[in-house]
């Protein structure tokens, strides 16, 4: 068996699938979504094409170091994205071929099933309380949203009460709430900002501030017991080594569509557990991504929490369930995921409705945000 064709597909809301074939007519699905690039992850195929045609589509670590390895010029969000889509799809054709789901080959289960969490509210939530209770009646028992808007770099503790009131309405709706600080704020208020949400009791606060200033976060992990989440702008084992090693991240959120792949991310996880850190996997993307979450965390013991995005506000066009032909592989039960049973990632794509969206592709880019002064803000 070698591989025979490697195309690509861009389908809305803002997705970019990936779709494996061998010489014999095995086929696998994978997902490269990069929020807003994906014209540039499209681009990567090029080398990956020139490379891996022909090639044993079995020898899943072969091809994933010779892809990563094998241009001089490694890592990033682009090139990291393309190789993880290609490397899930890879796991998909051979668990197809083998009648195994991914996570049967990776060790076996350590667990049945996962909690999930869901978004509520968007960029500048409001009836914070409305929406939880939309969520608890789905089933959900925990929810994230955006701790705020833009933010200058000072302010005083004032500008944090409505953040604090819309967490509050969350609890009351009976929801545990993780909340997002998206790399929004700067340290300044950061460090204000976590003391002051201390006494609500949080899953975590993630991204309290961007990942390229790990010295920062240190310090906010030693300001506040609220665990501190982050992980989903980092691409490799090798990006997450630091954060491990200063104590400043709780819960890493790599993601399986930017950080690699199934393996990598099963490798990350397996370094946060000699840390004692716990993982929840970042996907507010679309149903392959998530397939490939569910698959480690079939087989990492340290897998606490998985977000999904059923129904998320960057949704437009396109939900979850979309192009999946059943979708119950991917329905959360009482608040959790089932570990997928199918062979490979466990989920049926339909490939007709994928062609057609990709007759018309998405140009997705995230807002651009300014402050009052009209000096860029952090989206």
């Amino acid at each position: 068996m070698k591989i025979g064709k490697i195309e690509t597909f861009y389908v809305p809301p803002r997705w970019l699938f990936v779709r494996v074939e061998s010489d014999d007519g095995a086929v696998g699905w994978g997902e490269a979504s990069l929020e807003g690039w994906a014209e540039a992850v499209d681009g990567a195929f090029a080398a990956l094409r020139d490379r891996f045609i022909g090639h044993d589509p079995f020898r899943i670590e072969d091809i994933w170091q010779i892809g990563y390895r094998g241009g001089f010029y490694r890592g990033g969000p682009v090139l990291m994205s393309a190789l993880a889509g290609f490397e899930q799809a890879l796991w998909d054709l051979k668990g197809r071929a083998l009648n195994l789901p991914a996570w049967e080959m990776l060790g076996g289960r350590v667990r049945d099933k996962v909690r999930a969490y869901a978004w509520i509210g968007g960029d500048r939530p409001h009836e914070i309380g409305a929406a939880a209770r939309a969520r608890s009646e789905q089933g959900f028992s925990a929810v994230k949203m955006n701790a705020t808007a833009e933010l200058g770099w000072i302010g005083t503790p004032r500008i944090f009460d409505d953040v604090i009131a819309r967490v509050e309405a969350a609890q009351a709706a009976g929801m545990d709430v993780g909340l997002d600080f998206h790399g929004r704020v700067h340290r300044p208020l950061a460090k204000q900002l976590a003391k002051a949400l201390e006494p609500l009791g949080l899953l975590f606060i993630e991204e309290p501030l961007l990942s390229e200033n790990p010295e920062g976060l240190a310090q906010i992990a030693n300001l506040t017991s609220t665990p501190i989440a982050l992980g989903e702008r980092l691409y490799s084992r090798w990006d997450f080594k630091p954060f491990f090693e200063a104590g400043a991240v709780d819960i890493i959120q790599p993601d399986l569509s930017h950080a690699g792949g199934i393996l990598e991310c099963r490798k990350i996880a397996a370094m946060a557990e000699a840390y004692d850190v716990a993982v929840a996997p970042h996907c507010p993307l679309g149903p392959l991504a998530l397939a490939a979450c569910l698959q480690v965390a079939a087989c990492a013991p340290n897998v606490a929490i998985q977000e999904m995005s059923l129904g998320i506000h960057y949704n437009v066009g396109a939900d979850l369930f979309t192009y999946c032909k059943q979708k119950e592989q991917l329905t959360p039960q009482d608040g959790y995921l089932p570990i997928p049973a199918g062979p490979g990632l466990g989920v049926d794509i339909d490939e007709d409705i994928v062609r057609e969206a990709h007759k018309d592709p998405h140009s997705w880019r995230n807002p651009i945000w300014r402050q009052a002064d009209g000096s860029f803000a952090e989206w």
